[in-house]
């Protein structure tokens, strides 16, 4: 039987500190964090035996300075292999094996509008090409489309651009990433091509959102409404907008750093902290209905 690994917070905090000062993507907060982290340790804030509880506490205090939700440190119940990234792969991995590669909902409402549900995350593009494309391929002969976000935490920039390049009809810049650690700047874009058959750039399009809605999920509705391309209904989105790395702290802890800055070239900005703004507010289980409505209305118009 293996021994469980002991739970030493203090070697969670220093490993946690030497990331952000590493890694963070904003320098001067990381400095601020990284010194709170050490008082609080010393004070014996983070005294505890369950690895839960550590993640929870370590969390509250690295988000008190920016609300930064990407930044935080996660525990697994389930423990998880040292490999830099390898505790967020295999969850999910097991949630893209349980949503039928993420794309567990495609449906023709009345009037020739279709659903498509991306839940709950958008999941690396070499695993999820060809479930999408399937599922966006078959919605392609609607008159409209609803992709359905609510319940969507996040993913792969790559699979954002993948989804745009179904619903756009021209190459089209989407987002450019400002990474810390090499100063490196990267664009992303649609693409040319698409397996199956494309949505298209004209025909009517809405996106829902909810409060939970995050991360990738919010670029991909944050991209498509700066580019004038969908309408947003639903809620305000959770408001994160910085891409992260994860690093096993611990057999049931990672610690998640965002190394990256979104910069949309419509806006000139991101999301960040206020969340994707619904251009059609209504509570997110009203989001369908309310979509469908307005689909039909401009359909009929």
């Amino acid at each position: 039987m293996t021994t469980p690994t002991k739970l030493v917070p203090a070697s969670v905090v220093d490993e946690t500190v030497g990331l952000l000062t590493e890694h963070y993507v904003f320098p001067e907060i990381a400095e601020q964090l990284a010194d709170l982290l050490r008082r609080r340790l010393a004070e014996g804030a983070y005294d505890v035996d369950e690895a839960a509880e550590l993640a929870r506490l370590v969390t509250a205090d690295l988000q008190s300075v920016n609300g930064d939700r990407h930044l935080r440190v996660k525990h697994h119940a389930v423990p998880v292999p040292p490999e830099q990234g390898a505790a967020t792969l295999e969850a999910m991995r097991r949630d893209f094996d349980a949503s039928l590669g993420g794309a567990p909902r495609v449906q023709l409402l009345d009037g020739g509008v279709a659903v498509v549900e991306l839940a709950p995350s958008l999941f690396p593009l070499e695993w999820a090409a060809e479930p999408l494309g399937a599922a966006l391929t078959l919605a392609s002969r609607a008159r409209a489309l609803i992709v359905d976000l609510r319940a969507n935490r996040g993913g792969d920039p790559d699979t954002v651009a993948f989804v745009c390049s179904h619903l756009l009809d021209e190459r089209t810049h989407l987002n450019t990433m400002h990474w810390r650690r090499d100063g490196r700047v990267e664009q992303s874009w649609s693409l040319p091509h698409v397996p199956g058959a494309r949505f298209g750039g004209s025909k009517p399009l809405y996106v829902l959102t909810s409060g939970t809605t995050f991360s990738a999920a919010e670029e991909l509705s944050y991209d498509l409404q700066q580019l004038g391309r969908a309408v947003v209904v639903g809620e305000p989105t959770c408001g994160g907008a910085h891409p992260c790395k994860g690093w096993t702290l611990h057999p049931h802890l990672e610690a998640t750093v965002p190394v990256g800055r979104a910069v949309n070239p419509v806006s000139g900005t991101n999301w960040e902290g206020t969340g994707v703004q619904p251009d059609v507010p209504c509570p997110a289980a009203d989001a369908l209905d309310r979509a469908h409505a307005l689909a039909l209305a401009r359909l009929a118009g």
